[in-house]
């Protein structure tokens, strides 16, 4: 389909940097001219709406045990109609906006717009979270802190937006729309792939840590449930005896404070790995992290015992351990494949506590044989992690490639009026729509004050 997108006959200047040409019957106009504003209160039997910075607005699931559900009084929540603009005022930078998909409330710190009858919301939601409106949104915002800048209705109604006729506004979205589908059924592919390269991977590894190498080594009960039976040759013990904790040297540091950084040359871990670049680091070492907390405890949906070298950060959420003796590599794929579910505590926000994480009764090999498993797992499962690479690039490859056609085609680059979908083809159903290109989202965008969300910090 990329072979059929083409520039538009005619273009002319916009008199917008930021936007620069358009083409020749589209119109440059300020937002006030196509939205109103809604500011109607009182509706508290509707559902409650959120915005997320990957899905657009959505339906809150009331029931997700992950998240907390601070509720102020329902009645002071403004009513967003079905088609109405919603975004938040101190995410709208981020991309923090979309399309109510039903009539529902929004917190009070959202501002809703109304569409006018000329303006096709969904072409006008795909244009507010291209990165060049953003950046304009930055500067319309005001604030003393910038990451807590805020985008009042009067100053949205002030910033300018390109403006193509009804009938083309209306096809753009329709093709962004049938695009978006085709797009997160090709991330489902890959990610059912990886799953499946995943649990291949894990119960290669889960065998050879748990049993050896050699099929018919004589066995014994090791007593300890996730176990069963290990080689009668191998000792049992519990993480304490066998790793140092090193939980005392970690320090967090929360997003400004790494904003302000300008060297940024050094990893910060957090609970799932890399989050983030530091100007310094607190470690020049070889160490396994593990995951204190966070949802991905009990879904593992990303690992949880990591090896960090040579100089990195650590924050409060992923404990440092260091082996007294044997193979890190070992370790790192033992205390990877133990289902923590028993020593974990919390609901909305899942814990292992170091005191239970260092009470885990483990198995343990001969220090030669440690070395032994983990060349033989690393030796048989690459292959593995060379598709589940490849698998991720094409997802990230995929995700560019949406967010470049979207602001290609909002902003009138390319036309493609004649690739939207005509009215017998199959319908974009809302639930796709509602789905994430990215990573699955655990966490809206709401103000702190009116919910609070965890953040790895």
């Amino acid at each position: 389909m990329t072979a059929d997108l083409r520039p538009y006959p005619e273009y002319r200047d916009s008199g917008l940097p930021w936007l620069g040409r358009i083409p020749d019957h589209w119109e440059a106009r300020r937002n006030g001219r196509l939205f109103a504003q809604r500011n109607e209160t009182g509706h508290g039997g509707l559902p409650i709406l959120e915005v997320s910075l990957k899905t657009g607005v959505r339906v809150r699931n009331m029931d997700d045990p992950r998240r907390k559900q601070v509720m102020n009084d329902r009645e002071k929540y403004k009513r967003a109609a079905k088609g109405d603009i919603a975004y938040n005022m101190m995410r709208m930078w981020q991309g923090a906006v979309g399309v109510s998909p039903e009539d529902g409330l929004v917190s009070p710190a959202y501002v809703v717009a109304r569409p006018y009858p000329e303006a096709e919301p969904r072409f006008f939601s795909y244009l507010f979270r291209t990165d060049a409106y953003k950046n304009e949104v930055d500067g319309y915002s005001r604030g003393i802190v910038k990451d807590r800048n805020r985008l009042y209705w009067e100053d949205f109604k002030r910033m300018p937006s390109c403006v193509p006729p009804l009938d083309e506004q209306e096809a753009i979205a329709d093709y962004l729309d049938a695009n978006a589908v085709k797009v997160r059924r090709f991330i489902r592919n890959r990610r059912r792939l990886i799953e499946v390269l995943n649990e291949q991977k894990q119960a290669i590894i889960n065998r050879a840590v748990t049993r050896g190498l050699d099929p018919n080594v004589p066995v014994k009960p090791s007593g300890i449930d996730w176990l069963g039976d290990v080689p009668e040759h191998w000792r049992l013990g519990r993480i304490k005896t066998e790793l140092v904790n090193l939980n005392t040297r970690r320090v967090p540091l929360n997003g400004p404070e790494r904003g302000k950084m300008t060297n940024r040359q050094y990893d910060y871990y957090g609970a799932s790995g890399v989050i983030d670049k530091v100007d310094d680091f607190l470690f020049d070492d070889e160490l396994l992290l593990i995951a204190e907390d966070g949802a991905n405890l009990v879904l593992r949906n990303l690992p949880l015992a990591i090896i960090a070298r040579g100089k990195f950060w650590v924050n409060n959420h992923a404990h440092i351990l260091k082996p007294q003796r044997g193979s890190l590599e070992y370790f790192a794929a033992l205390l990877e494949c133990i289902d923590y579910s028993p020593w974990i505590s919390g609901a909305a926000q899942p814990k292992l506590t170091q005191d239970r994480l260092m009470a885990v009764r483990i198995p343990i090999p001969p220090e030669p044989e440690q070395t032994v498993i983990a060349n033989w797992i690393e030796n048989n499962t690459s292959h593995l992690d060379v598709a589940i690479d490849k698998a991720k690039r094409e997802i990230d490859l995929i995700g560019e490639y949406r967010t470049r056609l979207i602001a290609d085609v909002v902003t009138g680059k390319v036309d493609v009026r004649h690739l939207a979908p005509a009215p017998g083809d199959e319908p974009v159903e809302p639930e796709e729509l509602a789905e994430s290109i990215e990573d699955d989202e655990t966490q809206a965008d709401d103000e702190p004050e009116l919910v609070e969300e965890a953040t790895d910090e």
